[in-house]
């Protein structure tokens, strides 16, 4: 006989998923706070500029910059 819990799969692996990605975006907000992305969104650019450093900010830390002109 087959034991049947060894062939389901937990609930927990789509939580942590979407957990890691709430963080990572967490983190990217503030990194790009700390930048000034999120400041004097006046137009598409700057907006734009805003959620690129969010969704990339690993690359801010390394100095490159994701400002739109």
């Amino acid at each position: 006989m087959s034991d049947i819990r060894a062939s389901t799969v937990t609930p927990y692996a789509s939580t942590n998923v979407s957990l890691l990605w709430v963080v990572y975006l967490v983190a990217g907000g503030i990194v790009a706070a700390t930048h000034h992305y999120w400041s004097n969104l006046h137009a598409v650019k700057p907006v734009a500029s805003a959620v690129l450093a969010t969704l990339l900010w690993p690359l801010l830390l390394f100095g490159i910059s994701l400002h739109l002109h």
